[in-house]
């Protein structure tokens, strides 16, 4: 990795030391010759008649109810800034949620703002970084030039992708600490303006714009819809490219599924939408298990927890639980047929005017008449529930909102999401399983060790629900003989 030149590069170790040094310039060490030279001799690269994103009609929308139910208030939404990873290298960054649902930008230091602009309506800006100075230097000799990280889109470029006039960010600090008028952000992502508005917000009123944030995204439209798909799709390709390499797993680590599957994700999107549980053997039976750094044997199951991130932010969410030799023991079958006949009953509670909690329910409800049928928890089943008795090997609940975050509308009130009521275009996961941990001495030998999950990614619909990741096999008999045809 190259290592960029900077202000502090000691004296003696410059080039051209003969030569005249710019006084009082921003980069001390840079020749006037050098300086003079990289100014000049560029070729113009604005971009004309660009087309506006896939989604720019949406996010018009968005911002249009944006606009109207809070009046009056100036609103102001971040994309975020770097974050240091260690010493000089930075994390990928990855847009805030709120700003890339409301613009379709993904540009770090971002800023939407909805100026009150008479009646009840706003006038939307886009503050951003403008394409790198040439004339001061920064392009080539800071870090974040272009030269190092790449050109970005100029403020023209923007507006005519996002369909929103642009501003220069570098300005917006001052502006906003200078405005008068109630003020509503989203905080969490950006410092600098969060300083700016320390004055005129309040923690209730942003608040209240978060929730209302959170729970705009809860119905998806059209666009969201197949980008969901699309993520699903992808992610039903990593699966079978895991399933295709378990024998050379077997000779290394989890790692290698993990690695399997994010080439998957960063050929054919952004990224993976949330860290990849590649669960082999016990481990299955950590609900979390990212560290993906344990043995992948014949004779296990391998529970694999993980989405494909389209370039639009939208993340599916999977799971499978495989026999990694492609055949099921008869305990880990019967396991396995429990969580699926939990699931069947759960997918089928999901529908419109259904509550959320219906297909939690319906889907506990089967699992704890498995675990008094197995002799392991003293029935009726109505006494296990009202207790939660199966907790202990249920652990989690079934499923949760889903879109561009991979726990979707987390900030929504109660009463609208895990009290509400399901509409088409909600779309949500259904995901029961059963955890029988290693060291369990209230279950059989046999049992301990095994974790079974099984996830799909349900749209409810108008006249009941889409199940977007059925190109994956779920019954025990399909998941072999599907197996049976990858391997070959």
């Amino acid at each position: 990795m190259a290592d960029e030149l900077t202000p502090e590069t000691p004296e003696e170790e410059q080039p051209q030391k003969k030569h005249k040094q710019r006084k009082n310039g921003l980069y001390p060490g840079v020749s006037d010759e050098l300086a003079e030279n990289m100014r000049t001799g560029w070729a113009d690269t604005e971009l004309h008649g660009l087309e506006p994103i896939a989604q720019a009609a949406h996010t018009a929308a968005r911002r249009a109810a944006l606009s109207a139910r809070f009046p009056g208030d100036r609103l102001v939404v971040p994309a975020g800034r770097l974050k240091t990873r260690s010493n000089d290298t930075e994390y990928p960054f990855r847009a805030s949620t709120e700003y890339a649902y409301l613009t379709g930008d993904q540009s770090e230091n971002g800023v939407l703002v909805l100026e009150p602009s008479g009646g009840t309506g706003h006038t939307a800006t886009i503050y951003l970084l403008p394409r790198s100075d040439r004339e001061n230097g920064e392009f080539w000799l800071s870090g974040q030039g272009e030269l190092w990280v790449g050109r970005r889109h100029s403020l023209a470029e923007a507006e005519q992708l996002l369909g929103i006039p642009a501003s220069d960010v570098r300005k917006l600090a001052d502006e906003l600490a200078e405005a008068e008028g109630p003020v509503r952000g989203v905080r969490g992502h950006d410092s600098v303006i969060e300083a700016a508005l320390t004055d005129k917000v309040t923690k209730e009123r942003d608040e209240e714009l978060r929730v209302y944030l959170s729970e705009a995204r809860a119905v998806k439209d059209d666009f969201e819809i197949g980008e969901l798909q699309k993520a699903v799709d992808s992610t039903v390709r990593g699966f079978e490219d895991v399933v295709k390499v378990l024998d050379k797993a077997e000779a290394t680590s989890e790692r290698y599924i993990e690695g399997t599957f994010f080439l998957r994700a960063r050929v054919e999107g952004n990224d993976v939408g949330y860290g990849s549980i590649c669960a082999a053997g016990p481990h299955a039976c950590t609900l979390h298990w990212v560290r993906n750094d344990g043995d992948v044997r014949s004779g296990d199951l391998l529970l694999l927890d993980a989405g494909v991130e389209t370039h639009s932010l939208y993340t599916a969410d999977v799971t499978r639980t495989l026999p990694i030799n492609g055949t099921y023991t008869d305990i880990q079958r019967k396991i396995y047929d429990a969580v699926y006949e939990s699931q069947e009953a759960g997918i089928a509670a999901v529908k419109p005017g259904a509550k959320f909690r219906d297909f939690h329910d319906a889907s506990q409800h089967v699992l704890a008449e498995k675990l008094v049928e197995w002799g392991l928890l003293e029935g009726p089943v109505e006494r296990v529930l009202e207790l939660g008795l199966q907790r202990r090997w249920t652990l989690h609940g079934t499923g949760h909102m889903l879109g561009m975050d991979v726990h979707d509308c987390a900030a929504a009130r109660t009463e609208a999401y895990v009290d509400g009521t399901l509409e088409p275009g909600v779309c949500l996961t259904v995901e029961p399983g059963l955890y029988f941990q290693a060291d369990d001495l209230s279950v059989p030998e046999e049992y301990r060790g095994i974790g079974v999950r099984i996830e799909d990614d349900i749209l409810v619909t108008e006249d009941g629900n889409r199940n977007l990741s059925d190109g994956l096999p779920r019954a025990s008999a399909d998941v072999e003989a599907w197996m049976a045809r990858l391997k070959g």
